[in-house]
């Protein structure tokens, strides 16, 4: 279920340690990546892409759970170039409620590396504050800590993340092209880069960063 340890990232001995955000993300910086053991959000159009981007980057089972009334599902041939469908564990809980209970107890067991829920709207701070708990109780059981991701519609704004992304089309450059915003982090400022599908392989990069977040209608759009 461990995340190689080779994509761990760490600035000090104190530090958490990080899944990369993308390969080279820190050459432009973006940071180390996401803080395991913390919850994560990902909001914007392309936020299903951020979080297969994020799941191949890890090994074992992913969790993955989304409302049964969902109408946003995975397409397995879709995402075999980012990660094996035999890899993801699906849950489609009936109640909106069940979803951040699943998500909690996945993240508590230790078991699973990633834990996505694809949630239809935002979730109150204490059921987030249960879920770093319970990431960080899942850490304490002998493996890495697991990271959980939140994909949240619109621009996001679930209360007490870690850090909020936004992943959108980039209509402006050539296909195959993204643009990754941090709309909040608690060590970081808000930036924006542009991302770049590279041929023949499963992830793109980071080409570079964007002067500023402010008015930029690729982020604002959904």
């Amino acid at each position: 279920m461990s995340i190689p340890a080779a994509l761990y990232a760490t600035r000090s001995a104190g530090a958490r340690p990080c899944l990369p955000l993308l390969p080279a993300a820190a050459q432009h910086g973006a940071g180390d990546g996401l803080a395991l053991g913390r919850v994560h959000e990902a909001c914007g159009p392309a936020r299903h892409r951020m979080a297969l981007w994020l799941a191949a980057q890890t090994r074992g089972e992913v969790l993955w759970i989304a409302p049964e009334w969902s109408a946003d599902t995975l397409n397995p041939c879709g995402i075999m170039p980012f990660v094996d469908p035999g890899r993801l564990i699906l849950v489609q809980p009936k109640r909106a409620e069940d979803v951040l209970w699943s998500m909690e107890e996945g993240l508590r067991s230790g078991a699973i590396s990633l834990v996505v829920a694809d949630l239809p709207g935002l979730p109150a701070l204490t059921p987030v504050r249960r879920m770093h708990l319970a990431a960080e109780a899942g850490g304490s059981k002998g493996g890495p800590a697991p990271l959980g991701l939140l994909l949240t519609p619109g621009r996001g704004g679930a209360q007490g993340v870690e850090s909020r992304w936004h992943l959108a089309p980039d209509h402006r450059a050539r296909p195959g092209a993204w643009q990754l915003s941090r709309l909040r982090a608690r060590m970081a400022p808000e930036q924006s880069w542009q991302v770049a599908r590279v041929p023949g392989q499963p992830l793109p990069r980071l080409t570079g960063p964007l002067k500023s977040t402010c008015n930029q209608s690729s982020v604002s759009a959904d």
